[in-house]
């Protein structure tokens, strides 16, 4: 007998118009979600927050039968038992809480095929919402592999769904499952599935008096509440209901559990009902070893796992260099071009400035960078969707768990490779406080995509491109995988001293899913690389323009006349007095001699001169001081400040000539080299070590909840980048 049966729902069984354009996307993670998700809707997405919390919102437009309809890609979960904000999220989007998003018309569960106990855990959760289900069984052409038949019909039957066979990574099947979508969206609403009937029935008795008593709770929430015992759905019925209710609950969860916990009878419960359903609909052939076991044993070897991980970060950062060369070359020519052309048509004066040395020179100074970023965003997206990252994560438990931390702390920190934030936002996958918390404090450590371009600037400017064993190894790729190296490095000491000091602590135990190995959809990896190379474009287009324009002015104003009469009667003497072979190159050194003296006297150069003593040991000068404070909200504005402060004050002030020229002959008021050697290496090591983002500032203090964590993190790794330039500099001067 199934330990379930079906009652009426208490929602209407007619499906409102308004429903009928959101399709809510859910599954567990690594079941190849978003792939799914990104074939379906291709280009036609969005991207934003939900109201109210820093969880992000995907969503898409899909053409089904003429129809537009929005399908909406929930945080990857195993369990509607809501406890953290992104399953919270998941279960107001189904419910129709979120003021922004109608309620869903059907519900889309994505589930590999291969592991079908595992994924149907959360499909009998969702088919006791009363929605229309459709279950998209992927990696289908896995599971026929392994021997393993699924029944679709049968299945289907079960759970009052539609069970279509699809493959995300091939394209197949989705024909069939657009078809589904559309029955789903104009079929009533099934009744819904009951795993634990008298729960069920005392959920909708207090359901109903909270209805008398005007709390607007829905009986499902109520039923979670019971169950998840110091849940969310348990502190969101204590806030919204009075003490009157807290005895009458309480009764009840005792009557209920009988000793036990609701949860574990939950549990118990459900899987029993998907045991008993998996043997009747599915059946599994003697499974042989496969090329992904082979792997494995290699991949997740102690030694031979983590040589291979290292060879491949060498690899992947070898092509940041070798490979976006050619494109960097056309973006150079390119800017170059332009800055020329606006030169003749543009009458000289602050006009021609502010267009050429403000905008060009400062948003083209990074944007030269996006060949780098995108290779590097290519190859670790190419990781991820393979199931490489996971294995990654299992190897790297041994060395977090000597800093007092667990494999779980690797993926957060891994996501900070693209931007600290979203590292930061994936500590919430880390359940205990302390872990969570030495965990965002080391994430900020690792080399995000901001400081790839002061890294790729500075390194393709000072270290010759020396290469080694027939052109395959590049010194400049194996310098810039040193300085992520040391990003790495500084990050896991610094949390193995909060874990032996102010987070002591007893170390976590790890449990991760390695998914099966499989060949990333390019076309789903096209739009997750795009989405990264947009949200780069628009930073550069926004963010680093305004900057950039802020600092132009900084570095123009104000104009001394007495200063250019004095270099006006230097050039008119020269054109009196010297031959026309000679007056050009004197003319040049005057016009340089001038750009310099006025950035000096501008408001940018009182302020660099003013903080420049702090910098002084670093082996900086007044621009880079200027430059580096104006980066301290952002780090990647460090280039557009250099672009136009050198474009500004320079003899090779034209844009025409590269950025890196201008710093390779700056030069001090002694005629001595601005970036020397040792310099350049502290340079490095300040922007490896140093906290400059006030967005990764603003998001500690959001997910530790004081700005004590925040202050304490922008002090010591400032302390740390300073003194480790200083040591650098002074030593290898």
């Amino acid at each position: 007998m199934w330990p379930s049966i079906r009652v009426g729902n208490e929602m209407p069984t007619v499906v409102h118009e308004a429903s009928r354009k959101l399709i809510a996307v859910i599954g567990n993670p690594n079941t190849g979600k978003s792939t799914l998700f990104n074939t379906l809707t291709g280009l036609k997405q969005k991207t934003a927050n939900y109201p109210g919390v820093t969880v992000e919102r995907h969503t898409g437009q899909i053409t089904l039968d003429q129809d537009e309809v929005t399908l909406v890609d929930l945080p990857g979960t195993y369990s509607l038992a809501a406890q953290s904000p992104d399953e919270m999220i998941a279960i107001d989007v189904l419910l129709g809480h979120v003021e922004d998003l109608a309620k869903p018309g059907a519900i889309l569960v994505v589930v590999d095929a291969t592991n079908l106990t595992r994924n149907l855990f959360l499909v009998t959760q969702l088919a006791e919402l009363g929605l229309p289900l459709v279950i998209a069984l992927n990696m289908s052409d896995l599971a026929a592999e392994q021997g393993i038949t699924i029944d679709t019909e049968a299945l289907g039957q079960a759970l009052g769904a539609i069970v279509i066979p699809v493959v995300a990574t091939k394209g197949k099947g989705l024909a069939a499952l657009r078809v589904a979508l559309t029955d789903a969206l104009n079929s009533p609403s099934p009744e819904p599935l009951v795993v634990l009937p008298e729960v069920h029935q005392t959920a909708k008795q207090l359901w109903g008096e909270l209805q008398q008593r005007n709390y607007h709770l829905s009986a499902y929430e109520v039923e979670r509440a019971l169950i998840d015992a110091h849940g969310v759905a348990e502190r969101r019925f204590e806030y919204i209901t009075d003490n009157s209710f807290s005895e009458q609950f309480a009764d009840a969860r005792a009557r209920l559990s009988t000793g036990s916990s609701l949860a574990a009878i939950e549990a118990r419960s459900r899987y029993q009902l998907v045991s008993e359903l998996t043997n009747r609909i599915e059946q599994r052939e003697a499974r042989s070893i496969s090329v992904g076991d082979r792997l494995d044993r290699i991949t997740s070897h102690p030694l031979v796992g983590s040589i291979l991980f290292i060879l491949v970060m060498a690899a992947v950062f070898q092509a940041v260099f070798s490979w976006a060369t050619p494109v960097m070359e056309l973006i150079e020519q390119g800017t170059g071009w332009l800055s020329l052309m606006l030169m003749e048509r543009l009458p000289p004066g602050a006009l021609a400035s502010l267009v050429v040395d403000g905008a060009i020179a400062g948003v083209g100074s990074v944007l030269i960078f996006l060949p780098q970023i995108l290779i590097l965003f290519a190859f670790i997206i190419f990781l991820e969707d393979s199931g490489y990252m996971p294995r990654a994560a299992f190897l790297m438990d041994r060395l977090m768990r000597a800093c007092g931390l667990s494999g779980q702390s690797f993926i957060p920190m891994l996501s900070s490779f693209a931007c600290a934030v979203p590292g930061i936002l994936a500590t919430r996958v880390v359940p205990d406080r302390r872990d969570r918390i030495a965990t965002i404090l080391a994430a900020p450590f690792m080399t995000c995509s901001a400081r790839l371009p002061i890294y790729a600037l500075l390194i393709a400017a000072f270290v010759p491109p020396q290469t080694y064993l027939n052109n395959s190894v590049n010194l400049q790729g194996l310098v810039l995988l040193c300085l992520y190296l040391l990003g790495i490095i500084g990050g896991i000491l610094t949390a193995w001293l909060l874990k032996k000091t102010l987070l002591r602590g007893p170390t976590p135990g790890f449990l991760i899913e390695l998914p099966p190995y499989r060949l990333p959809n390019m076309y789903s990896m096209g739009i997750k690389l795009l989405k990264r190379g947009k949200t780069f474009l628009v930073r550069a287009g926004t963010v680093i323009f305004s900057v950039s324009l802020v600092i132009w002015a900084l570095a123009y104003f104000p104009r001394s006349e007495i200063l250019a009469a004095e270099f006006e009667a230097q050039r008119t003497i020269a054109a009196e007095s010297m031959q026309a072979a000679e007056l050009g190159k004197h003319l040049s050194r005057i016009n340089a001699r001038e750009a310099a003296a006025a950035l000096e006297q501008s408001y940018l150069g009182r302020m660099g001169k003013l903080i420049a003593p702090v910098f002084e040991p670093l082996g900086w000068d007044w621009k880079i001081s200027a430059a580096v404070i104006a980066g301290f909200p952002a780090r990647e504005v460090v280039i557009a400040a250099l672009g136009t402060i050198y474009a500004v004050g320079d003899e090779n002030g034209s844009t025409k000539n590269a950025l890196i020229d201008r710093l390779r002959s700056a030069t001090r008021p002694d005629g001595g080299l601005v970036f020397t050697v040792p310099m350049v290496l502290g340079l490095l090591v300040f922007y490896a070590l140093c906290l400059q983002c006030v967005a990764t500032i603003v998001m500690i203090r959001r997910e530790t909840e004081t700005w004590r964590w925040p202050i304490f993190a922008w002090s010591y790794m400032t302390g740390l980048a300073y003194l480790s330039a200083l040591l650098i500099y002074q030593v290898g001067s």
